[in-house]
């Protein structure tokens, strides 16, 4: 079963850092915290919500000159 935002919503899926609601990612790669920009890895449809795995994600992509 692939995660989905209603997975998230009716699990209560929330960041373990910082307790902060998360979102999926657009390409469904990731579940992002809103609060502390922390991104889970979803592998094989199953999150890896580990803090020690996460990635600090910005919010703009980085500007080109």
């Amino acid at each position: 079963m692939p995660i989905t935002p209603d997975f998230i919503e009716t699990f209560s899926v929330v960041c373990p850092a910082c307790r902060g609601r998360v979102v999926l990612k657009e390409d469904a790669s990731g579940i992002k915290c809103t609060e502390c920009r922390r991104v889970y890895p979803v592998r094989n449809d199953i999150p890896a919500l580990i803090v020690e795995e996460a990635t600090i994600e910005d919010e703009e992509p980085p500007k080109t000159d």
